[in-house]
């Protein structure tokens, strides 16, 4: 087509001049104005997580996003380079740990955040005596997996007609619960419920919330002690998922942050290299 094109040089050097200030400039503008809001706001509740640059743990730049759950906001982002700390698994953390720290800085008072079940994240916002809910979507997806798999074993196929529903029953349970044993007892409730048990042992729920109707599908039903209901029992009670579905976010979830780094694949494609600012800007 004949057609003609800067060359890339061109492009970084007009980047480098005009586009990255003004988008720096911009950015900081409005990030002022939205802190300064929030500083004069109390039980702000935030979410944070981390989008790597490429797959796998050769990412180089992590970019830590915080957002006000209750607006959709991005309110602070942080580049943070593996080399800076020693490997693409300790970005997460680092990438919090500013952003918190620039929240501080500017004045907002924090009543709760919500982030996936990274592990260091985990320790460092325990010890900071931060209130800390978990996403239900990141557990749930890694659950299910783990359900899929124990399904397509010999004997376990029946739990195939309860993935959907226990799915459903973790969401369920995160968002009717007011308090830790509600909580608990909710989850738990699942395996009464699969044997066509409605009433429970539990005093913090006593019975199922759903009317009780004859079923058209008897089959479905599991049986105590086969490995369907064995295998099925000690997938969702051992120790980290009954701690971790206690600390499940009741009210905001951090899909509104995945549908953000979604976006950002757009300008930034993972299969592409930019330089610091380039990324930052992207």
């Amino acid at each position: 087509m004949q057609l003609k094109m800067f060359k890339y040089d061109s492009f970084r050097r007009h980047a480098r001049m005009y586009i990255e200030p003004a988008i720096v400039h911009k950015w900081k503008t409005t990030q002022t104005a939205i802190l300064q809001q929030l500083s004069e706001q109390q039980n702000v509740v935030l979410g944070g997580d981390l989008r790597a640059d490429s797959p796998g743990h050769s990412a180089k730049y992590g970019s830590y996003t915080m957002m006000d759950l209750r607006t959709n906001t991005v309110i602070d982002l942080q580049l943070v380079q593996s080399n800076e700390v020693g490997g693409r698994y300790h970005m997460e953390k680092e990438g919090l740990k500013r952003s918190l720290a620039l929240l501080e800085e500017r004045g907002v008072t924090m009543e709760s955040i919500v982030t996936d079940r990274h592990p260091q994240i985990q320790k460092f916002l325990r010890e900071s005596n931060i209130t800390h809910y978990y996403d239900v979507w990141h557990m749930e997806k890694g659950l299910s997996r783990k359900l899929l798999k124990i399904s397509q074993n010999k004997g376990c196929e029946k739990l195939t007609k309860w993935l959907c529903s226990i799915k459903n029953h973790m969401y369920w349970t995160a968002a009717s619960s007011t308090s830790v044993p509600e909580r608990t007892a909710k989850w738990t409730s699942i395996f009464n419920h699969v044997l066509d048990v409605h009433t429970h042992d539990d005093p913090a729920f006593p019975q199922c919330l759903h009317p009780i109707r004859p079923s058209t599908d008897r089959s479905k039903w599991l049986t105590a002690g086969t490995p369907a209901f064995c295998r099925l029992e000690k997938a969702l009670t051992n120790k980290r998922v009954m701690k971790d579905v206690g600390k499940l976010s009741p009210h905001y979830q951090t899909s509104s942050l995945e549908a953000f780094h979604s976006l950002i694949l757009r300008f930034a494609p993972k299969n592409v290299v930019f330089p610091f600012l380039g990324m930052l800007c992207r």
